[in-house]
């Protein structure tokens, strides 16, 4: 069924003349660069020009190197992160990657409380509203966090350099962790740092998912383009073999 809802979106994305609607996309993934915002204690994203400009011949050639932690920007965490001897981000079968998307918008309640978690509650107003999450949805946590990329401080409550100790930012609580995973969703999303909030010491709720097999996406870009359900997701991490995590380009389809 996620094939086909996808193959019929993809379908009714192409207009007149055979030309994509380009309204009918999102991209949901941030550049990254100088300003890309990493966990305090990572490395962060590095990019340099190896060689850049027009060569002896008058042709052009251009190609740079660039390093990076699995965990910053946007990007995907691999089951395997928190959870023992499970997948690891070039495990993750293609058809977990793609899936409904499901919005819990949550922005009212952060927008209060910095520190606020998704509770049990809030997901089940969620399905009351919008219908039953169901296995193979891609859940996003909608925080309104995104308004504050890439200001480092405003996003993490704290911009000191290799201290996570004093973060402040909105997250899932381990109850409500519980119940993505007994409704067997493929993957869990947030537009924060963490899925955990940032006043974690233990991070319980990468734990629940990432024990279930659940891998994570977070800093989601532009979750606020997307309707709290209709429309589809791919997420696309770079294959790393054995990874952790790693940087992830995420596209939505809109209904």
């Amino acid at each position: 069924m996620k094939l086909l809802a996808l193959i019929w979106l993809c379908a009714t994305a192409w207009g007149q003349g055979g030309h994509i609607d380009a309204s009918r996309f999102v991209d949901m993934s941030y550049s990254f660069d100088d300003k890309t915002i990493y966990w305090p204690t990572a490395k962060p994203f590095e990019w340099h020009k190896d060689v850049w400009g027009k060569r002896a011949d008058g042709k052009w050639y251009s190609s740079a190197t660039f390093t990076t932690s699995e965990h910053g920007g946007t990007h995907l965490d691999s089951p395997i992160h928190f959870g023992e001897n499970k997948m690891a981000a070039d495990e993750i079968p293609v058809s977990r990657l793609v899936g409904p998307a499901k919005v819990i918008d949550i922005s009212a309640q952060c927008a209060k409380n910095r520190n606020y978690l998704l509770s049990p509650a809030d997901i089940a107003a969620y399905e009351k509203k919008s219908g039953p999450l169901k296995a193979g949805d891609i859940v996003l946590i909608r925080t309104g966090w995104g308004r504050f990329w890439p200001n480092r401080k405003a996003y993490l409550g704290d911009d000191k350099p290799g201290d996570a100790s004093h973060l402040s930012f909105p997250g899932i609580g381990p109850d409500a962790a519980k119940v993505f995973v007994e409704r067997q969703v493929s993957g869990v999303g947030i537009d924060t740092a963490s899925l955990d909030y940032g006043k974690t010491q233990d991070f319980p709720t990468h734990r629940v998912l990432n024990t279930a097999n659940i891998y994570g996406l977070e800093n989601v870009a532009q979750l606020e383009r997307l309707p709290a359900q209709g429309s589809m997701v791919i997420a696309l991490p770079v294959k790393v073999k054995g990874g952790s995590g790693g940087p992830v380009r995420i596209i939505a389809i809109l209904p």
